[in-house]
């Protein structure tokens, strides 16, 4: 497509995903016939990531963002949903890092369109395209609109309510950019209305709610949580991302009395396109200046508690490492078969207070297997997964391939 071309929509259910060299936010308006959103309601992003016959899905930094319009949901009086992009980076720009929308069937992936802003520059933020309502049929339409003062700009353009008083937004050029917000970085977003918005209530100042659950996914409001293969954790406590120390620890025990197994419990370090950063290890004890750090190797896995343990310092973790998958595997060959109680959690490193447990309940007669993940939001909070994979990998340096394609 080209700028200002439209097509007629071949499915009801259709999905934008927008993909750029680097990690965007992504989101959704609902716009009436004046070009407004009804409420801060209709402002659909990473943290409120549904409204009527709307939703956004994070591609977790590894995959792009997409926000999906179930044309036959969207409430009468809503006549088009504008879909728009920002770098997740404070104050970049789009020069250089032209994104590509792709529209496609949701219900069968097929594209049905493509669109690249041309000759992009100052801009901070983007309205890419539209899925708009004309003469009684849905259509799409390119638009690549930028402006300079970032989502912000867009938000208050259409309506929704901003944390700061913003000017009106203006095309790229001469305005300045909204600015930066405090590490690690938050899209300078449209605070919508309570319960989803940054005050818990209008007259209360207070620290802002976790983010709406996505499906499996709770916090850690309620204390410790012991997670199921495939279930996260959000790690935000008390309305706060947990932003401080944590310990990874894992732990095993022989499955056969009098019979020691040393296992390797590792952590692999990546980057916003699954690119691998470093590995910390038995052999490399500390990796990214220190942020995360080995408590070096056990060789039997006897006695309680855990058997190794890794710490990671969230809050001095370089900007560039969105994921962290932590691994365990069998140097001298033997198999999980021959492993009980394997186990990882994850603690406070503060206060020792166990916040996440995952219990591995089957083995795989492999040598290697991935136990958990932490991937780092666009809201700055961090999510655990667990994973319980099994690879048929000795050493962390066979595992940086498949714990990428995990992500």
């Amino acid at each position: 497509m080209t700028p200002g071309s439209n097509i007629p929509l071949s499915a009801a259910r259709v999905t934008v995903d927008v993909a750029a060299p680097v990690r965007l936010d992504v989101s959704g308006l609902l716009l009436t016939a004046d070009g407004k959103v009804r409420s801060d309601d209709d402002f659909i992003f990473y943290n409120q990531p549904s409204g009527p016959g709307v939703t956004y899905r994070s591609g977790g930094g590894t995959a792009p963002d997409a926000i999906t319009v179930d044309t036959s949901a969207v409430p009468p009086g809503i006549e088009k949903i504008v879909v728009t992009a920002s770098p997740d980076a404070a104050g970049q720009t789009f020069q250089g890092i032209e994104p590509t929308a792709t529209i496609r069937n949701a219900d069968d992936s097929s594209v049905l369109a493509t669109f690249t802003p041309p000759q992009l520059g100052t801009e901070t933020a983007l309205v890419i395209v539209e899925i708009y309502l004309r003469g009684g049929q849905w259509k799409a339409r390119a638009v690549g609109q930028g402006y300079a003062n970032g989502l912000a700009g867009i938000a208050t353009d259409f309506g929704v309510t901003v944390e700061e008083p913003a000017a009106p937004a203006q095309p790229a050029a001469p305005a300045q950019p909204v600015a930066p917000p405090p590490a690690p970085p938050q899209p300078p977003v449209a605070q919508p209305a309570p319960p989803v918005s940054a005050p818990a209530a209008p007259a209360t100042p207070a620290t802002p709610p976790p983010p709406a659950p996505g499906a499996g996914k709770i916090n850690l409001d309620k204390g410790r949580v012991s997670l199921q293969k495939n279930q996260t954790v959000s790690l935000v406590k008390g309305g706060r991302p947990l932003l401080s120390q944590v310990r990874m620890g894992l732990g095993w025990e022989p499955a056969y009395r009098g019979k020691d197994i040393d296992l390797d419990a590792s952590v692999i370090a990546y980057g916003p396109q699954r690119n691998h950063i470093d590995s910390c290890y038995f052999g490399k004890l500390q990796i990214v200046g220190g942020a995360i750090r080995h408590s070096g190797d056990n060789l039997t896995g006897e006695g309680g508690g855990d058997d190794e343990v890794i710490t990671v310092d969230l809050g001095r973790l370089p900007q560039e490492v969105t994921g962290l998958v932590f691994t365990v595997n069998s140097f001298s060959g033997q198999k999980f078969t021959e492993v009980a109680k394997a186990y990882c959690r994850l603690l406070d490193g503060m206060t020792g207070e166990e916040l996440v447990r995952f219990d591995l309940t089957s083995a795989e007669a492999q040598t290697g297997v991935m136990m958990a993940k932490l991937i780092r939001q666009f809201s700055g909070e961090w999510e655990m997964t667990a994973m319980g994979d099994f690879v048929k990998s000795r050493t962390v340096r066979g595992m940086v391939k498949p714990a990428a394609q995990a992500l």
